[in-house]
C-alpha cells in the first residue's frame, strides 16, 4: 500500500510538472494544483529529517538573516554547482542598480537575440521584444526565467560577460571566497561554483533591499496581459507560513538547490540546500531546516540601558554633555533565554574638551549566559566646545550684564 502511494505521489508530481527545455532548469510549475496529500507528505518528511539527521542533500547550511550567525551546517563550504540559484547575486546587482538610480522599474528594455536564445528556463522573449525592468524583474525572480535574467544582466552592464565580472567583484566584497561564476543565469559551466555558506552571504544581502520580496513572494501572476502565466518554482512560498523567497535551481550537474528564507515573529532565517537528488527532497530539507530554526531560536529585542547620566566635560563650553545610542535591533537567542541576556554598561568618567557630536564616550556589552553576544557604542549626543580666554572673558561678561 505504501508503494502505491508512493509511486501515485510520483506520478502526480510528473504530471504537474512540464518538461524543460534542454540543459537547465527542470523547475516546477503549475504547483497550484498540488494534491493535499502530496503535500503532508512532504510535511511528514521533514519533521522527521531535522537537521540533527542526515538530510538528503550534498550540502546545506541555516543562517539568521538579521545577524548572519550560523545556527546549523552540514559541509556548508563544499564548492558545487548552484544552478539558478546564481541569480540571487543578478537579482542582487539588480536591485542596487535600482537603489542607486542607475535604471528604474519602468525603463522599457529590448530583448537581445543573446537573450532569446539562452534556452533553459524562459519566458520565450523574441529578439527585439520590450519588456520593462519590473516585468523582467518579475520573469526572473518568479519563473526563474533565463531569458528575462540575462537581459537584465545586459543592460545593467551593458553585456552578460561585463555583468558576470561585477557578479564576481560583488562576491568578493561579501566574503564569498569559495564562488566563482561564469554566467549570469546558472547553467553548467566549468568552473562556475558556488558553496550554501557563499549562497546564504548573498541570499542575506538580497534581502537588505526589502523590494525584492515584492516579488520573491508572488506565487502566480502574469505578463503580456495574461498571455503568459508566471507560476512561483518556490512552492514554499504557498505552502510554508512565513515564506519570504527566494530562489529555486535545478540543472543536470547541480541536482535540486533552494535558497529558502522566511520570517516568523520578528525571526528572519535563511535555509540553503543543495545538491538534492529530486525537488520533493531539497523542499523538506529546506522545511526542516526552518522548522528546526524556529523551534529552537527566537529574536529579542534589546532594550537600551536607562538611566544613563551625562559625562563631565573638561575644559568645555559645557559643564556634560548627554549621552544616545543607537539600538543594534533584535539578537537571535535560544528559546527561552530571553532572562538570561544581560547588558553591562562602560561610560567615561570624563571627557575633554571638544566633543564632537557622536563621539564614542562607551559601550554596551550584551551577554548571554556570560558570553559575549555583541557591543554596541554610547555616544555624544551633540558637540561641545572648547573653552577658550576669549569664550570664557565673554561668558563672564554676559554673567556680570544678567547680575544687573
Amino acid at each position: 500500500m505504501a508503494m502505491k502511494k508512493l509511486l501515485a505521489m510520483a506520478m502526480a508530481l510528473m504530471m504537474l510538472t512540464p518538461v524543460p527545455a534542454m540543459g537547465e532548469e527542470p523547475e516546477e510549475q503549475g504547483q497550484e494544483n498540488i494534491p493535499a496529500w502530496v503535500i503532508e507528505e512532504e510535511v511528514e518528511m521533514a519533521s522527521a529529517m531535522g537537521p540533527d539527521s542526515s538530510l538528503p542533500v550534498k550540502s546545506a547550511i541555516l543562517m539568521a538573516e538579521s545577524t548572519g550567525e550560523v545556527l546549523w551546517e552540514m559541509e556548508a563550504d563544499t564548492q558545487l554547482p548552484p544552478a539558478s540559484i546564481t541569480k540571487i547575486m543578478s537579482l542582487l546587482l539588480v536591485m542596487e542598480a535600482i537603489d542607486s538610480g542607475a535604471i528604474s522599474l519602468t525603463d522599457r528594455v529590448t530583448c537581445s537575440e543573446n537573450a532569446a536564445g539562452y534556452g533553459g528556463s524562459e519566458i520565450w522573449l523574441k529578439a527585439g521584444e520590450e519588456m520593462t525592468v519590473e516585468e523582467l524583474l518579475k520573469a526572473a525572480a518568479v519563473a526563474s526565467a533565463n531569458d528575462a535574467t540575462v537581459c537584465l544582466a545586459e543592460y545593467v552592464a551593458g553585456s552578460e560577460e561585463a555583468f558576470v565580472e561585477r557578479m564576481n567583484k560583488r562576491a568578493q566584497e561579501l566574503g564569498m571566497t569559495n564562488t566563482h561564476f561564469v554566467c549570469a543565469a546558472g547553467l553548467d559551466h566549468e568552473g562556475h561554483l558556488s558553496t550554501a555558506r557563499d549562497i546564504a552571504i548573498m541570499s542575506r544581502e538580497l534581502l537588505r533591499h526589502p523590494l525584492i520580496k515584492n516579488y520573491t513572494t508572488i506565487w502566480m501572476d502574469s505578463l503580456r496581459g495574461g498571455a503568459t502565466q508566471l507560476v512561483n518554482t518556490n512552492r514554499l512560498v504557498r505552502f510554508y507560513e512565513g515564506t519570504t523567497g527566494l530562489k529555486t535551481g535545478t540543472t543536470d550537474g547541480a541536482g535540486s538547490c533552494l535558497s529558502a528564507t522566511a520570517e516568523r515573529n520578528g525571526l528572519g532565517l535563511i535555509a540553503v540546500v543543495m545538491g538534492a537528488d529530486t525537488s520533493d527532497h531539497r523542499f523538506a530539507a529546506a522545511r526542516a531546516l526552518l522548522d528546526w530554526g524556529f523551534s529552537h531560536y527566537q529574536a529579542y529585542e534589546l532594550e537600551g540601558p536607562a538611566g544613563l547620566t551625562p559625562v563631565p566635560v573638561t575644559r568645555g563650553v559645557e559643564a556634560e554633555v548627554p549621552v544616545s545610542f543607537d539600538l543594534p535591533g533584535a539578537i537571535v537567542i535560544p528559546r527561552d533565554k530571553g532572562e538570561s541576556v544581560t547588558q553591562e554598561v562602560e561610560l567615561a568618567q570624563s571627557v575633554e574638551a571638544p566633543v564632537t557630536a557622536g563621539q564614542q564616550l562607551g559601550t554596551v556589552t550584551v551577554r548571554l549566559e556570560g558570553e559575549t553576544v555583541l557591543t554596541y557604542p554610547l555616544v555624544a549626543s551633540q558637540g561641545v566646545e572648547r573653552m577658550t580666554f576669549s569664550r570664557a572673558f565673554g561668558a563672564l561678561l554676559r554673567a556680570l550684564l544678567a547680575a544687573r
